[in-house]
């Protein structure tokens, strides 16, 4: 059990998680409360690894619904199994051929039949998706609603009655209630507006890009391999890539693909050429890869400085970064 913020923040490095003092309060208050999380923010920033490492801190089994265009309430919540409907009615059909063998019609062979429908639209036969294996889960867990804004605004509704009462209705057997209360976390990339009425029932998180130190800290944590020094070089041209007017600025989920990358190639410094031929892990459309190599060749102070038309701000110390490893 965590009992204050600091033990939070200490679980979670032990999950190889490094969280801000926001994100610890955050998932605290999360737990006593019993109220879901939604954790926006760039793509690969670590909102989904945070459900993840919470799972880990409470032990809770982590059930997983990963969210897309199309996503309806068969696929989310329950579907029956019509081909094992099946097979058990051809097993038993010489049960059902004496059970209707004195019907005197069509009408009283289906009201019979009817009777007996209970059998065949039973939890036996209702295979459950994420929704329903979080609601009827023996021990309490974490469901993780993974990028929810990918999913339709009619998706988005009926999730809404699911985390209002943490219940569904099933007609043909009826309402089932959560044995435990499941911790949610619902994540988003900004890709659209999800509704005030979503947000009003959830703990709100944004994550953003972690700055060069937190970046750094990262990297150590999670490719402990690397030396120190590349570490710090590695995260400081992450992030003066990421000041740049790119198409896709690199996540932390690609700093760290690069770190380990450099380590399976035995680099122990990033010169230009190192530079140059991995810069594709990190960047993945070729006019960003382009402009970085640009600014790379344009080494240092004598680069042109980069403007990001969005705030108008010159990024002239990340720049210069780029020529330092030519020195």
């Amino acid at each position: 059990m965590q009992n204050n913020i600091g033990q939070v923040l200490r679980d979670l490095s032990e999950q190889q998680y490094v969280a801000t003092n926001e994100i610890a309060t955050v998932m605290f208050l999360a737990e006593k409360l019993g109220k879901p999380v939604l954790a926006e923010g760039p793509a690969g920033v670590g909102k989904t690894e945070l459900a993840k490492a919470w799972s880990g801190v409470t032990g809770k089994r982590l059930i997983r619904l990963q969210c897309y265009e199309g996503l309806d309430e068969s696929k989310a919540l329950y579907e029956w199994e019509y081909a094992k409907q099946m097979l058990y009615t051809q097993l038993l059909r010489d049960k059902l051929s004496q059970l209707l063998a004195d019907a005197q019609s069509l009408t009283a062979a289906a009201d019979r039949l009817s009777q007996e429908e209970d059998v065949f639209f039973s939890e036996r036969f209702l295979l459950a998706r994420p929704l329903l294996q979080a609601i009827t889960a023996d021990e309490p867990v974490v469901l993780l609603i993974d990028e929810i804004d990918r999913a339709d605004a009619e998706f988005e509704a009926f999730l809404l009655e699911v985390l209002s009462d943490f219940q569904v209705t099933v007609p043909e057997i009826g309402t089932i209630k959560a044995k435990h209360q499941p911790i949610v976390v619902l994540t988003s990339n900004n890709t659209r507006e999800l509704s005030e009425a979503l947000k009003r029932r959830c703990l709100y998180l944004f994550i953003d890009y972690p700055n060069s130190e937190t970046e750094t800290n990262i990297v150590r944590m999670r490719v402990p391999e690397l030396n120190a020094k590349l570490a710090q070089q590695a995260v400081e041209i992450v992030q003066g890539l990421r000041e740049m007017d790119l198409k896709k600025h690199p996540s932390v989920s690609e700093t760290i693909d690069w770190a380990r990358a450099l380590v399976m190639l035995n680099a122990d410094n990033l010169d230009k050429e190192t530079l140059e031929t991995t810069l594709t892990v990190l960047l993945k459309h070729e006019n960003d890869v382009q402009k970085a190599k640009r600014a790379l060749a344009g080494g240092g102070r004598q680069h042109p400085v980069e403007r990001d038309p969005r705030s108008g701000s010159q990024n002239r110390g990340n720049v210069r970064r780029f020529g330092d490893w030519n020195n």
